[in-house]
């Protein structure tokens, strides 16, 4: 199996072309953040924007779930915003990604997090 990892506005744009070519996407959220938003996360002028649960950011995530959910592909996400932010982690479920990624110390209290709710 061959996943590309989605973390371009432009691989938003295009999720079902990309499709065509590929099993699946692993969403790279850290990078699609910062070029959906258009801001550097780790500039000390603007890092306080920087969000995955902006509207924008979010729409971006449903796209490429839901076009992968569309042709029975695989679709997972890496990055800092399931970890920082256990409700994402809960709409991403929702929204049916097959895998989330997690940092170690945030495993267990998403983990709780998600079975509670």
């Amino acid at each position: 199996k061959v996943n590309m990892m989605a973390e371009l506005p432009s691989n938003v744009f295009l999720a079902d072309e990309f499709l065509e070519y590929f099993d699946g996407f692993s969403i790279g959220s850290n990078d699609l953040t910062q070029l959906t938003l258009g801001l550097d996360r780790d500039s000390g002028l603007v890092a306080q924007y920087f969000d995955e649960r902006n509207p924008a950011v979010m729409k971006g995530l449903e796209i490429l779930i839901k076009a992968a959910k569309a042709k029975g592909k695989y679709v997972g996400i890496c990055g800092q915003g399931p970890s920082d932010h256990p409700d994402l982690a809960k709409w991403l479920m929702e929204q049916g990604i097959d895998s989330v990624s997690l940092n170690p110390d945030s495993v267990i209290p998403t983990y709780m997090f998600l079975g509670t709710k």
